[in-house]
């Protein structure tokens, strides 16, 4: 339906706590969902979270076949994710590089679970209940934290391991990373190294 604008760090909206959803099957839920995934589209989008719109809602959606964002990473199935809950099913964590729509142009180290499961619902109330590993499990818990207010900023492995993308990549720090309109006006939407 639309493109909407992707709220900034620094906008008190993402810091607060999303409310669940409570009606399914709704024309408004489904205007936003599809919204969102314009939205995620037009950005180049790993996901993304209902807060990062301005909608204090429980519901996120991720997933892509290819992206040129992160394309050394395997796909995502396409999923519309409402009122979820994760749980470890290992300790096992693992440090990577992430990303934010609302952080542009910036990367962090951070420490995700490797191993999870996710579950809530779709956008018809049915239940959904999935085990995810390696950067699928990222991306599921890069977008839950937007709903209890919490940006990857907070959850940085090491401060020292912030910054830039460009510059990142320059230092060394990052040895490739997709295409960032932000930062890279040559973008041919291939890897950069």
């Amino acid at each position: 339906m639309a493109i909407q604008p992707i709220l900034r760090l620094g906008d008190p909206r993402l810091f607060k706590v999303a409310s669940k959803v409570s009606k399914f099957n709704q024309p408004e839920l489904d205007s936003l969902i599809e919204d969102m995934f314009d939205t995620m589209a037009a950005e180049n989008g790993a996901g993304l979270a209902a807060p990062q719109i301005g909608i204090g809602l429980r519901v996120v959606i991720f997933g892509f076949d290819s992206n040129p964002r992160y394309p050394d990473n395997d796909a995502v199935p396409k999923t519309i994710l409402i009122n979820p809950t994760i749980t470890p099913l290992s300790e096992e964590k693992e440090d990577g590089w992430e990303g934010c729509l609302s952080v542009p142009g910036m990367r962090g180290l951070v420490s995700r679970y490797k191993h999870i499961r996710y579950s809530g619902f779709n956008a018809s109330g049915a239940t959904i209940e999935v085990e995810a590993r390696g950067f699928h499990a990222r991306v599921v818990q890069h977008e839950c934290d937007h709903l209890d207010g919490i940006i990857y900023t907070q959850r940085l492995s090491d401060p020292l391991k912030f910054g830039f993308t460009e510059a990142l990549l320059n230092s060394g720090q990052l040895s490739s990373v997709g295409c960032d309109e932000q930062v890279f006006v040559k973008c041919d939407k291939t890897a950069i190294s």
